[in-house]
């Protein structure tokens, strides 16, 4: 082979390796509870992300052409240490650039701490929403497209008052997440004159929950909040309080949403809540597209889990980077800039190409405040006729 030859074949191999790298997809993660106290939750969550990545993908128009594809990774909801594991691994084998999740508080704290900061990766949670995460220790990576436990609080307090429900006995579940919505229940449920008979945690994964009933029987009440997961623990409660005629009505918050507890209890139990919502033409727009994709919009933080994905993506085109992009997830999310919904991914995308600015709604109404909070609304649900009926809107002026 002369020298003429090798040249051209090392320029071939050369051009082909560059092909391949150009061809290889940017990743981002999806780290959610695929598997414990809202497995019920998370498929759906799961295939709303992962439809923003394919609209975005498709639209050829990222970063110059790249595509973009998900990584699942299981964070259990409640083990952090495995929460951690599966995040080091897409960091370290997927190469993700980018963190959708996680879903629960206890570990995206812990997943946060130990994988996210010390890689430099920016992650975004549809539904973790404990007070702890607004401490300002992140170094700027993370952002949340529900709104935090503090406000989920205030608002259940307002409601169950609303309701002229002036005594109550109250249950959580015992990690971050139940913990700090139970503080801010129960401080401002007091404050505004509701009385609280008792607060007692529950551990999750028990076969019978006689005991913790029975005691919340005891301590008496109009009602018997709780504050944990559809899946686990507070179903067993009201299950047993049901079978030793203690408590008859119940209310909850964004944990308890969930058509699991229509599908044990059916259309007679007395449930009400709050859950994390919003209205308007991006909430349409997303059902929409939802609805072609076999997505049930109206499940708990669908919305939220392709809003967090869009925001990553776009603020990595915003960037023009898949690093150091974090300062620009507040660019992409708040004015100014023109209005972006679900289903119109491409043209934020071509106006960021462009230099231009946007403010992407979503459809969570996304607005984010602070260190990378949202600011959130909610609405009032109550259990009727088999399915969850909405009562009212709760916004900032509530």
């Amino acid at each position: 082979m002369n020298y003429t030859l090798k040249s051209s074949v090392a320029a071939l191999a050369l051009c082909g390796l560059a092909s391949a790298a150009i061809a290889e997809d940017v990743k981002i993660g999806i780290l959610l509870g695929f598997t414990g106290p809202v497995e019920s939750l998370t498929p759906q969550m799961g295939a709303s992300a992962e439809l923003a990545i394919a609209e975005a993908s498709d639209s050829g128009l990222f970063l110059g052409g790249q595509t973009i594809s998900g990584k699942r990774g299981d964070s259990t909801c409640i083990d952090s240490s495995a929460a951690t594991a599966s995040a080091e691994r897409l960091v370290s084998s997927e190469k993700i650039v980018g963190l959708m999740g996680a879903a629960c508080s206890g570990v995206t704290m812990a997943v946060l701490n130990n994988v996210a900061v010390p890689n430099d990766l920016v992650m975004i949670s549809p539904s973790a929403t404990s007070p702890a995460l607004s401490a300002d220790t992140d170094n700027g990576l993370f952002f949340r497209t529900a709104p935090s436990d503090l406000r989920q609080g205030e608002l259940l307090a307002t409601v169950l008052l609303d309701r002229d429900v002036k005594n109550v006995a109250v249950s959580y579940t015992n990690n971050d997440y139940g913990k700090g919505f139970s503080d801010s229940f129960v401080a401002a449920y007091e404050q505004a004159g509701g009385a609280v008979t008792l607060v007692a945690p529950h551990e999750d994964g028990k076969a019978d929950y006689t005991a913790e009933a029975s005691a919340l029987s005891v301590a008496g009440g109009d009602l018997l909040v709780l504050l944990g997961y559809a899946d686990q623990g507070a179903s067993g409660i009201i299950r047993a309080s049901l079978d030793i005629g203690g408590f008859d009505q119940f209310a909850g918050g964004d944990g308890m949403h969930s058509e699991i507890i229509i599908k044990n209890f059916g259309s007679d139990l007395n449930f009400f809540g709050i859950v994390p919502w919003a209205t308007g033409d991006g909430a349409e727009r997303f059902t929409a597209i939802a609805e072609k994709a076999a997505i049930k919009a109206d499940s708990s933080f669908v919305r939220e889990a392709y809003d967090s994905t869009a925001l990553l993506i776009l603020a990595m085109q915003a960037h023009g980077s898949t690093e150091g992009y974090a300062s620009s997830v507040m660019d992409v999310a708040n004015a100014p800039g023109e209005l972006i919904y679900p289903g119109e991914l491409a043209k934020g995308l071509q106006i960021l190409a462009d230099g231009g600015d946007i403010d992407y709604v979503g459809g969570s109404a996304v607005e984010l405040i602070g260190n990378g909070e949202s600011a959130g609304t909610f609405r009032e649900f109550e259990s009727r006729d088999g399915a969850f009926e909405t009562l009212r809107l709760l916004g900032a002026d509530d």
